[in-house]
């Protein structure tokens, strides 16, 4: 171990560097960096002669400059506004720059700022990869099972289909029965479901049944006619699930199987004979299926609702009416034959 106290000591008393490092057991380089530390930070031999070793070496080499301080920015407040539509990353970085600026404090680079996001996720398991933003998606389906009404004249039972859809972010769901999945039940389903959650999504993902999508592929996707007017009118763009990728409209697919589970097994002991009566008792079912308290997390899908519904678009004066297209043929007598 260096002798810094000695190599002062003698070189007080006029010593030459050659010299001391004999005395010191070290090499002269050595003493040279040792007597230009205590130049540069101001130590004298006088001044030293109180402090233990381990002191004296911390004055020599105390850090010339202090290590810059970055602002830490508040990821709780990130997280939260990760969750809004349209909002990046990158854009919460430069809003936190900005801020910086404006208070003289010193930011950290965008990789930095991403790294202690991620840290931030992993010390609060929070959900980093946040799949839907609230009021952006509207996923819809037909139920696979249906439930029985009786019909009061001649006892047969006629099945009824369930109409589902649900805002993707909060898992809010709406449910309704019809007794076919033709299109005007269809389109009815869904304008109920809009009157139901008080406004519409930007983006509606239907599956790619007939009655919505025509035609669905990588290279093009064609919407029907009826069904693309009724999105025009509540201001939303229809984007409908690959196929078969049951992922990209995986919240409809779990609501389309809790629907089963919650409306279709208990009711398979009762009798309903009208529509009105099944759907009456499926909007009861399906108030507790919406408040229901979430198993892994605080809240429940109500709760979210509460939030989205503030993002989703405002639903227009008049509810959409359904149209049916056809081509007429004009025969020679002047009529129209459809």
């Amino acid at each position: 171990m260096t002798n810094y106290r000695e190599i002062l000591r003698l070189h007080s008393l006029g010593i030459n560097n050659t010299q001391i490092a004999a005395s010191c057991g070290c090499t002269r380089p050595t003493v040279i960096q040792v007597l230009q530390r205590a130049k540069d930070v101001g130590l004298e031999y006088t001044q030293v002669t109180h402090l233990s070793d381990s002191e004296l070496k911390g004055k020599l080499y105390q850090k010339s400059a202090c290590k810059p301080e970055y602002k830490m920015p508040d990821y709780d407040y990130v997280h939260r506004e990760m969750a809004k539509s349209g909002v990046t990353l990158n854009l919460l970085w430069m809003e936190y720059c900005e801020e910086c600026r404006r208070s003289n404090e010193l930011p950290y680079q965008s990789t930095q700022f991403n790294k202690y996001y991620g840290d931030y996720i992993q010390k609060t398991k929070a959900t980093k990869r946040i799949e839907h933003k609230p009021g952006d998606i509207m996923e819809t389906d037909w139920a696979g099972t249906t439930v029985e009404i009786v019909d009061t004249d001649t006892g047969e039972l006629i099945p009824a289909h369930l109409f589902v859809a649900t805002l993707a972010y909060s898992g809010y769901a709406y449910v309704e029965a019809f007794f076919n999945e033709k299109q005007d039940n269809w389109i009815a389903g869904h304008v109920s479901a809009y009157r139901h959650f008080g406004g519409a999504t930007r983006i509606l993902r239907p599956d790619n049944l007939k009655t919505g999508i025509t035609k669905n592929t990588r290279e093009e996707t064609v919407v029907n006619k009826t069904y693309q007017e009724m999105a025009e009118h509540y201001g939303t763009a229809v984007l409908p699930a690959r196929v078969r990728r049951a992922r990209d409209k995986a919240t409809v697919e779990g609501s389309v199987r809790l629907a089963t589970i919650w409306i279709i097994a208990t009711l398979r002991n009762e009798r309903f004979y009208s529509l009105g009566d099944l759907n009456a008792t499926i909007f009861e079912k399906l108030e507790v299926y919406n408040r229901k308290p979430f198993q892994k997390k605080d809240g429940s899908r109500y709760s979210l609702y509460q939030q989205e519904k503030h993002f989703l678009i405002p639903l227009p004066k008049y509810h959409f009416e359904l149209s049916e297209w056809r081509k007429a043929t004009v025969q020679t007598n002047y009529h129209i034959s459809c």
